[in-house]
C-alpha cells in the first residue's frame, strides 16, 4: 500500500520558499492522486483459482476495472488518501494565512519604498513619451504566495474530484463528493467535536 503524505514543519520561512510548496504538493499528488488507478488495482486481491490457459484461446474484450475489496478500500481511504489530502489542506490554509499577515521580514520592502519615492518624483509626459506614465511596482512576496495558493487549490480541487470519481467507481463509495468524504472522515478521527469541526477543512478552505 501507498504510504501517506508525510505533513511538513509549517513556518512562514517553508511558505516564502514556493518552490519547496510546490515540489510538496508535486510529489503527495504524484504518489497519491495520480497514481490512483494503480494504488486501487494494488488492493485488488488476485484471483484464487489462478491462471486458465484457456482463456487465451479466443480475443475478448478488456475486462471492465475490478471492483476493490470494500474493507481494503476503506482502510486506503482511511490511513492514505485522506490523511495524504489533510496534509495539503493544513499547508495550503496555513501558507493563505501567511499570505494575508503583516510580513515585517519583507527583504524587499526597502527596494520597493525606495521604487515607489523614485516614481512619485517622476515626470510624466505621455505625449513626449508615451510610457513615461507606466509603473510597474515590485510584487512582495506575500501577494506572490497569496497567487500560488489560489492557484495550487484550483488545481487540488480539480485533482481531488478526479480521484474521487475513481474512487466511488472501483469502491462504491456512497460520498456523493470528495468534500462528503473528508467530512465524514474527520468526524470519526474527532467524534468529540464533530459538530463543530465536521466539514470545516475541506468546505471553507478557500474563504481564507
Amino acid at each position: 500500500m501507498a504510504q501517506p503524505s508525510s505533513q511538513p514543519i509549517l513556518s512562514p520561512r517553508f511558505c516564502f520558499s514556493t518552490g519547496t510548496v510546490r515540489d510538496f504538493l508535486r510529489l503527495s499528488r504524484s504518489s497519491i492522486d495520480d497514481s490512483i488507478t494503480q494504488n486501487l488495482n494494488a488492493l485488488v486481491t488476485p484471483a484464487r483459482a489462478g491462471f486458465d490457459p484457456s482463456s487465451t484461446s479466443e480475443r475478448s474484450r478488456a475486462p471492465a476495472s475490478r471492483q476493490v475489496d470494500p474493507q481494503a478500500c476503506a482502510n486506503f481511504q482511511d490511513k492514505v488518501l485522506y490523511p495524504s489530502w489533510q496534509a495539503r489542506t493544513e499547508v495550503l490554509n496555513y501558507c493563505a494565512l501567511v499570505a494575508v499577515s503583516p510580513d515585517p521580514d519583507d527583504p524587499e520592502r526597502t527596494l520597493r519604498e525606495i521604487e515607489h519615492q523614485k516614481d512619485s518624483q517622476r515626470v510624466v509626459n505621455e505625449r513626449l513619451d508615451p510610457y513615461s506614465g507606466r509603473f510597474f511596482p515590485r510584487e512582495a512576496r506575500t501577494e506572490m504566495l497569496a497567487s500560488l495558493i489560489r492557484q495550487e487549490r484550483g488545481v487540488e480541487s480539480i485533482v481531488r474530484h478526479r480521484t474521487w470519481s475513481l474512487v466511488k467507481e472501483r469502491c462504491g463509495d456512497s460520498a456523493d463528493t470528495w468534500e462528503d468524504a473528508m467530512s465524514n472522515w474527520k468526524q470519526r478521527q474527532t467524534p468529540r467535536s464533530s459538530a463543530n469541526l465536521g466539514g470545516e477543512d475541506c468546505k471553507d478552505w478557500e474563504n481564507i
